[in-house]
């Protein structure tokens, strides 16, 4: 007989009381392979630690890896990297070369400085390991430097006190003050090298010298145009540091030493220079005028001996001076030279043939030619002069009446062959090249105002050159300032021979002497010079501005010149003549040179030459 329905269910519940958990587990699991129950969540504890361990286990690895990358694969390149972290590199100036006259006078010269600096965080340590001292530290290191410094020791102490890593001291010392302060031995303190550029002789030459930056920069001058040579090549030294900044004994330590520049040699003598300042300056201020240059050149070598002019300046402080005086108006100021041009002109005619120094002309006060009015300076009865006659009364008439005997374009020639229109070459910036244009622009009157000097403009040392040629058989030498620079065994190389061009014959040149000494009277002429026979030639020109230039070029001694000087007065408020503002300097100068070069008297006699007819 069949159980009861119900107490099967009954038995089979009574069956389960010990065992129930497995069947509905196994039930889960079947369901959840269904699809039937979710999976378990992430937020159930055991997931979270599995989730935690996997995150641990992948950056172990990570940083195992980067560990052996490190410390292994790339462990030079991070050496390396610290390294170059901790690594210094100071600079080593190098030192200019020296500026000197041709005898080897020092005009320019960079002295041997040093500026102090001082690491904060090191001072702390000085005597720190003393048993005997009673004060250590920054207090310590302040009594031992005030003295040496010349400071107080509050004001030294507030110097070596702070966070600083680097921090200068005090600056341009003389290396006296920097070895008795490194002597000391104080943590924390060194010194760097620089250099100090001073001028010993003040202003004289500073027209030709220049200056540098007071961070050594050339800005003008000999400085500025040889500054390749001067300026040599600087140093380094390279060092590892602490943390602190002090230097690791054992660490990467190099030092490339500087290689200071060379010397440059000029052409000027300083005690020539300094007379040749005197003078110009002199003038300028007699006449009331703006300002003058004076030139001392060797015709027979191109060497100037002197280019002088006022105002100046004192390289040593170039800023405590006008702008406008910084330069060198010798080079870079043009004008119309005047009755000076007269030489050139009548050097062509004769040069050509056209003229001899006894052709004769008949010389009115004014004079009209083509249309256009020629007078000379000064009212006077006619006239009757030789070529010789047109020059020693500096008639404008006369000299455009032997003007007319060669054509303009000729006329050009000779001017630019005399080296007008064109830079000198000097070995100077910012040289003007002055003005002469061309021969088809001679239009109207400016066709016979260029045989006496107006219609062009030319620089001092461009004049002094030219009338150079006649001094030097016919030859024009290209004007120098420098010899050479100064080699290791103290020789000096020179720059190269200067350039020499043949303007006129031997005896053309010969000629000109004996025209521009017939001009000058030995006994009573202001350009005279006792014991010599000189010769020259005087110059005044209107400026556009409505002032005056006056001039005086001359040779010396007359039948054998070796100098050629020239002084120039700019900037007169009226008409005063080169014999009265220019003259008496030039006699002046030209006896300094003379004496200063040893030059004696040829004891020949000044030649004198018919002027009338």
């Amino acid at each position: 007989m069949t159980p009861p329905r119900s107490r099967g269910r009954r038995g089979t519940t009574s069956r389960s009381t010990g065992g129930a958990g497995r069947p509905r587990a196994a039930a889960r699991a079947t369901a959840r392979r269904g699809g039937l129950v979710p999976p378990a969540r992430v937020g159930e504890p055991s997931t979270r630690h599995r989730l935690l361990i996997s995150v641990i286990l992948v950056a172990v690895m990570a940083l195992s890896g980067r560990l052996i990358w490190v410390q292994g694969l790339d462990a030079s390149a991070r050496a390396q990297e610290a390294i170059d972290q901790r690594t210094v590199t100071r600079t080593i100036p190098a030192l200019r070369g020296e500026i000197t006259d041709r005898n080897g006078t020092v005009l320019a010269s960079s002295v041997e400085r040093y500026d102090l600096w001082v690491n904060q965080l090191q001072v702390d340590d000085y005597l720190a390991g003393s048993t005997t001292a009673e004060v250590t530290g920054v207090e310590a290191a302040a009594q031992e430097l005030a003295p040496v410094l010349g400071w107080s020791e509050s004001k030294t102490v507030e110097a070596l006190t702070g966070e600083a890593g680097f921090q200068y001291l005090r600056k341009n010392v003389e290396p006296e003050v920097r070895d008795a302060v490194i002597s000391l031995r104080i943590p924390g303190i060194g010194a760097d090298r620089v250099a100090d550029r001073i001028y010993p002789a003040g202003s004289v030459g500073g027209n030709i010298i220049g200056f540098v930056g007071s961070d050594g920069t050339a800005l003008a001058g000999t400085e500025l145009s040889f500054d390749d040579e001067l300026s040599g090549t600087d140093g380094e030294t390279t060092y590892e540091r602490g943390a602190q900044g002090q230097i690791i004994p054992t660490g990467r330590q190099e030092t490339t030493p500087a290689v200071d520049g060379q010397d440059v040699v000029l052409t000027i003598d300083r005690d020539l220079q300094w007379k040749a300042q005197q003078i110009v300056a002199g003038a300028v201020e007699q006449w009331g005028a703006t300002g003058g240059s004076a030139v001392v050149y060797n015709s027979r070598t191109g060497e100037v001996m002197a280019l002088a002019e006022y105002p100046s300046f004192d390289p040593n402080s170039p800023g405590s001076s006008d702008p406008e005086d910084l330069g060198n108006r010798s080079i870079s100021n043009v004008f119309e030279p005047g009755s000076t041009g007269k030489l050139f002109t009548l050097a062509a005619a004769i040069e050509e043939g056209t003229v001899t120094p006894e052709s004769e002309y008949e010389i009115p006060y004014e004079m009209w030619f083509d249309g256009h009015r020629v007078k000379d300076s000064h009212q006077h009865p006619d006239q009757r002069l030789t070529l010789a006659g047109v020059l020693k009364n500096s008639s404008n008439v006369g000299t455009v009446q032997i003007s007319e005997t060669l054509t303009p374009e000729v006329r050009y020639d000779y001017l630019k062959a005399f080296g007008l229109g064109e830079t000198t070459g000097v070995e100077l910036p910012a040289e003007s090249a002055g003005i002469v244009h061309p021969a088809d622009q001679w239009t109207g009157r400016t066709r016979y105002t260029t045989a006496f000097g107006q219609g062009y403009s030319v620089n001092a040392l461009q004049m002094v050159s030219a009338v150079g040629t006649f001094a030097n058989d016919g030859v024009r030498v290209q004007p120098s300032l420098i010899a050479g620079t100064r080699e290791a065994d103290g020789t000096v190389r020179p720059l190269g021979e200067p350039e020499s061009t043949r303007v006129v014959s031997s005896d053309t040149a010969d000629t000109m002497l004996a025209l521009m000494d017939n001009s000058v009277d030995d006994e009573t002429s202001s350009a005279a010079v006792t014991g010599y026979a000189v010769g020259g030639k005087t110059g005044t020109a209107q400026v556009g501005d409505g002032t005056y230039t006056a001039s005086f070029v001359g040779v010396a001694p007359a039948d054998d010149p070796d100098l050629v000087v020239g002084v120039f007065v700019f900037g007169l408020d009226t008409f005063i003549s080169g014999s009265r503002a220019a003259a008496p300097a030039f006699s002046e100068l030209t006896t300094f040179a003379l004496q200063n070069q040893g030059i004696a008297p040829t004891g020949a006699a000044g030649r004198e030459l018919e002027n009338e007819w």
